[in-house]
């Protein structure tokens, strides 16, 4: 069974970092994009970043409301998701989510086949 739990969330003044973790079990998604999303109160869920490894490099996207502040970042041995939140907002609260096993730097929720729980993050200005 296919399980993603993400950490890392919590209450963080504006300015501050945050780093999300997000370690997937019962099977490897090294060959697949893994991915960030959040959702806020009344808003659909939308793209954070996305990280896709090919050769031995990786290859990332990011959300142009992000760009600069986030980073993404896996570690295949681990199985596990990284996203390092500098320099948040406010407009960053929302409840975060990591997506697995989608094409190529997925940017859709759609394209993905395995959703985490999702972990809150809460920035007060």
């Amino acid at each position: 069974q296919v399980q993603l739990v993400e950490s890392g969330g919590g209450l963080v003044q504006a300015g501050g970092s945050l780093r999300l973790s997000c370690a997937a079990s019962g099977r490897t998604f090294s060959r697949y994009a893994m991915g960030w999303f959040r959702q806020a109160p009344g808003k659909e869920r939308e793209f954070v970043a996305v990280i896709s490894w090919s050769g031995g490099t990786y290859y990332v996207n990011y959300a142009d409301s992000v760009k600069g502040r986030f980073t993404i970042s896996r570690d295949n041995a681990k199985n596990t998701v990284y996203l390092q939140m500098n320099s948040l907002k406010p407009e960053d609260t929302a409840v975060y989510y990591c997506g697995a096993d989608a094409p190529w730097l997925h940017t859709t929720p759609s394209g993905y086949k395995y959703w985490g729980q999702g972990t809150q993050v809460t920035v007060s200005s």
